[in-house]
């Protein structure tokens, strides 16, 4: 009989996850700011920073049927709600525009579901930290554009205080 192991993700405090395509213009933001976070940020030890690219859904799931889970979530992802591009902001799981949440070929399809399981049923904090897209082709086309490249650090830092504080 083996027992499975829980992976280490799920036994961390806080997860900080970047999802997002990064062959799809501005929709690289997470995975870019997680990168980042990686190398030049020193990260607490009761925090595990991880590029979910395009896996949100299959890490949420392990999440959600784990003995073991964080108590808070941060998602890092671009979104596009009309604001200056490269403008950092949080916003609420029900607040996130209709193509992140019902477009079969984005992301966080059915991720926005199990991210409402996760908080409402299981009692996980989450926060998703946004950056407002300057652009996200309908064709490959990899690369950040400059004003969503330049909040990166800023995100960064947001981040990292959002997985220190205890109470957001």
């Amino acid at each position: 009989m083996t027992t499975e192991v829980a992976p280490e993700y799920v036994k961390k405090r806080v997860l900080i996850l970047g999802v997002g395509n990064t062959l799809f213009g501005d929709d690289g933001f997470g995975p870019a700011t997680v990168d980042y976070i990686l190398k030049n940020c020193k990260i607490p030890d009761d925090v595990y920073v991880m590029d979910a690219g395009i896996s949100a859904g299959e890490l949420l799931f392990t999440i959600a049927l784990s003995q073991e889970r964080p108590e808070k979530i941060i998602v890092i992802d671009a979104v596009d709600v009309k604001k200056r591009p490269g403008e950092i902001f949080e916003i609420h799981i029900e607040e996130l525009p209709e193509n992140k949440t019902s477009d079969f070929s984005l992301h966080l399809f059915p991720s926005t579901n199990l991210l409402k399981e996760i908080r409402d049923q299981l009692g996980v904090k989450v926060t998703i930290l946004a950056c407002q897209a300057g652009k996200i082709p309908k064709l490959v086309n990899p690369g950040l554009s400059i004003p969503v490249q330049k909040s990166i650090p800023k995100a960064a830092k947001v981040a990292l205080e959002l997985a220190e504080s205890t109470n957001s």
